[in-house]
Formats: C-alpha cells, sequence, structure tokens
C-alpha cells in the first residue's frame, strides 16, 4: 500500500501563484492521452497556447489531438519535453511509476502541476459543478453537461469520456459555470473546491490506495467539506425522469441526480426533461458499436466494477430480453480483481456466455495469486459458462469461431483493451 505526497498532489491554491499557472505560453503533457488530461491539453490548445505531449501508446485521444495540430511523441523521458517549456502537466502516474522522470521535472525548474491540480486552477473562479461517486459519474456529467447546454446557460464542461453530440470530452462554454467530472483516485478531487457537488454513490474501489470503504467515505465527507452545496440524495427525483435512449436502473438514477442539478439551478423542468430525452449516451459507456451482416449486435462498456458489469447487464436484458448476451470482459488491475474476487464472480448472472481476456494491470506489477482463469473458475463454479484466454489472439480466434447471428449480442467490456477485439473480428455498420 502506498500513499499519495500531499505537498504534490493536493496544493491549496490560496498559497500558489494560479496566475503565472494560466498565463504559460508553451505546456508539454506527460500521459496526455488520458481522458481527462487530454482534456486540459484541448482546452489550453483552443486558448492558443503552444501545446505538445508524449504518451506511452497511440490512441484515438491522441490521434484526435494531432489532428489539432498538437505535436505528441509516443514515449516517455524528460528528453522529450522542450527545453523552453513553461509548464508541465503530468497524470498523476508518474511519481510513482516513473519515480526517475518525476525528480527530473522537479528539478529542472520548470513549473510543474498534475493533472487534478491543474483541473484545481482551471475552474478555481469559476461556478463549478463537480459531480464524484464510484459508479455513474462520467453519465451524470455529461448529462448535465447537456442539460445546461440545452437550456442556454453556455458551460464549460471536462468529462471522462467523449460526449456524442460533441465527440469531445470538452466543451468550451463563455459562462461562469463548469461541470466536472471528480475522480476519487488518490484523492484527486480535493483539488476541486465546487459551488455544487453531486455524489452519485460510494462503495469500495481502488483499493490499491485506499486502506477501505471507511478510508474511501473519508475522502469524499473530505470532498463535501470544501463544497459549498451537496447533493446526495436526489431519490424524489426519480418520477421526474422521462423516457431515456439509454436503458438501465443506473441511467435513471443518474438522470434524476441531473434533474436535482437543474432544480438548484432553477432551470425549467421541462427543459430538463426534453433535454434528458434526447441524451445518447457517451463514448463507452454501454455504448452500440452496429450491427454486423450477420445481424449481431455489437456493444463496448467501460463498466470494471462487479455492480458496474451487473447494470450493464440488466440494462442489456432490458433492451433484448430473448437475445443470447456473450460477454468479453478483461479485468482492471490485479488489485481490484484481487480485493473483489468474490463479486465478480457473481457478477456476470445476466449473460449466456462470458469470455475472459488476460488482466489489464496498468500501472500494477504481476500479481501471479490472481488471473482470468482463475475468475473463470470462480465463474463457472457460480454456474455460468465462462472461458479464460492466456492472450488477445486466443480470444479472436473463438470469437470468430461463435457463428454469431441475428439472434445474439456481443459486448466487449472493461476498462482496459478488449473493444480491440471486436475492432479486429467484427465489420459493423451502424
Amino acid at each position: 500500500m502506498w500513499y499519495i505526497d500531499y505537498e504534490f498532489m493536493n496544493l491549496d491554491l490560496s498559497k500558489i501563484n494560479t496566475s503565472k499557472i494560466l498565463s504559460a505560453r508553451k505546456v508539454f503533457f506527460i500521459g496526455i492521452g488520458g481522458i481527462g488530461i487530454s482534456a486540459i491539453a484541448r482546452m489550453m490548445h483552443l486558448e492558443g497556447k503552444d501545446i505538445s505531449g508524449s504518451d506511452m501508446s497511440e490512441g484515438e485521444l491522441t490521434r484526435e489531438l494531432q489532428e489539432l495540430g498538437i505535436k505528441i511523441t509516443i514515449g516517455q523521458g524528460f528528453e522529450l519535453i522542450p527545453k523552453d517549456t513553461d509548464l508541465i502537466v503530468y497524470t498523476i502516474a508518474i511519481p510513482h511509476y516513473d519515480p526517475k522522470l518525476f525528480e527530473q521535472i522537479k528539478n529542472s525548474g520548470i513549473e510543474m502541476r498534475s493533472y487534478p491540480q491543474t483541473l484545481g486552477i482551471v475552474t478555481a473562479n469559476k461556478f463549478t459543478i463537480a459531480v464524484a461517486g464510484t459508479h455513474g459519474k462520467t453519465t451524470t456529467t455529461a448529462m448535465i453537461a447537456k442539460i445546461l447546454v440545452d437550456a442556454g446557460l453556455d458551460p464549460s464542461v471536462v468529462v471522462g469520456s467523449l460526449l456524442k453530440d460533441y465527440k469531445s470530452n470538452l466543451i468550451v462554454g463563455h459562462s461562469e459555470y463548469f461541470v466536472v467530472e471528480a475522480c476519487e483516485y488518490e484523492r484527486s478531487f480535493l483539488n476541486i473546491h465546487p459551488k455544487l457537488l453531486v455524489i452519485t454513490n460510494i462503495e469500495a474501489d481502488h483499493l490499491d490506495y485506499y486502506k477501505d470503504l471507511e478510508d474511501i467515505q473519508g475522502a469524499f465527507k473530505e470532498l463535501e467539506g470544501q463544497s459549498e452545496n451537496v447533493i446526495k440524495d436526489y431519490s424524489r427525483y426519480l418520477d421526474k425522469v422521462p423516457k431515456l435512449l439509454v436503458p438501465g436502473v443506473h441511467n435513471r438514477l443518474d438522470a434524476a441526480a441531473s434533474l436535482a442539478v437543474a432544480d438548484f439551478l432553477k432551470i425549467d423542468l421541462k427543459v430538463a426533461q426534453n433535454s434528458l430525452e434526447t441524451f445518447q449516451g457517451t463514448w463507452r459507456r454501454l455504448e452500440k458499436k452496429g450491427t454486423t451482416s450477420e445481424g449481431t449486435i455489437v456493444y463496448d462498456d467501460y463498466a470494471h466494477h462487479p455492480t458496474e458489469i451487473k447494470a450493464s447487464l440488466q440494462g442489456l436484458r432490458e433492451l433484448y430480453p430473448n437475445k443470447n448476451i456473450t460477454v468479453l470482459f478483461q479485468p482492471h488491475l490485479y488489485s481490484r480483481t484481487k480485493a473483489l474476487f468474490d463479486d465478480f464472480a457473481k457478477s456476470f448472472k445476466g449473460a449466456d456466455r462470458i469470455l475472459l481476456l488476460p488482466i489489464y494491470f496498468a500501472r500494477e506489477a504481476k500479481d501471479e495469486s490472481i488471473s482470468s482463469e482463475k475468475l473463470g473458475e470462480a465463474i463457472s463454479k457460480n454456474g455460468e459458462n465462462a472461458q479464460a484466454f492466456p492472450d488477445f489472439e486466443s480470444a479472436e480466434r473463438v470469437v470468430s469461431s461463435l457463428n454469431l447471428g441475428k439472434d445474439d449480442i456481443f459486448v466487449t467490456m472493461g476498462a482496459g483493451e478488449a473493444y480491440k477485439v471486436a475492432e479486429k473480428v467484427f465489420n459493423t455498420q451502424n
């Protein structure tokens, strides 16, 4: 277990020169392909700053930034940072997983801030609406954003996904309103001081950092303490939620939270309801990718926690009660899979076939005590049809041989790269 260095992660904005950060002209982003940090890079680029960055791998977000004219180098190292850089913005993984690079940038004399710190700085003088919670924060943030846009409030928005109406994780508005998704990992959200805080729910997660549920609850309590107004109970808005295009009880709960925010801001209820009726969801949140020539409907979903898996499968069953559902799931992190193992083993009840990819270990060292094979065995013991694969190639071969047709739903699931299997195997049309 390791803990955050508060000196460098959660700064008191009253004690730092925020104008120096905001006035920086040449900014380099380390980990620029991350869903949150890429939004800040995009925003600063639109402000006319000279933006460049690096990331360990190429992806959809890096390609989109490159199309804007932002220079991105694949790789990581201090030598990639231009010598005349005014500000370095880095992903919070750097201090822990590349301490040598972190020390180099600390000793360089260049102004440096983490992504969460930078988000706190750019929202400091705004009417910040922050959405926090173990589940549902991305969709709730996107719903609130759409309501405010449709109500003519012209907000700025940073969300942990791509908004379908904008094909971006960023909206640059010109009003005082700034809607942000507030991540609890490493207490990152403590860099934000919201005018209005929404808490969707709190469950045990990120147990590679937090000691237990009580520790997580303490972090949320601290965030509440630095927020002017807090919305936690939005149950009375459930009966006001209109028919949604996105399925599932979890999306209706997110919509109820969004209506609570609209009410707080005195937005007309009908305007808010009309906005939610046309909400199409976000990238990788039970996103319909298309239909194959054989009639199989393909989805991709970011669910990587047992509660999220259950909610997504419930939503699919709501839409397709009589179809066969095949899930290709990639567990995310050894620590999460290990800590929530029994819950994961029981979370696939709505699926007809479960295929498991190797664990996406991301920021962690390999842990031989846990594996997708062991999870597959546990899922099978609970009466489900589960199979684990040693690599992506094996999974691709089996998926190609399944002969899926019009009676089938195929969903890739997880925070890693399961979606790449579907992209390689299926040719879909919207």
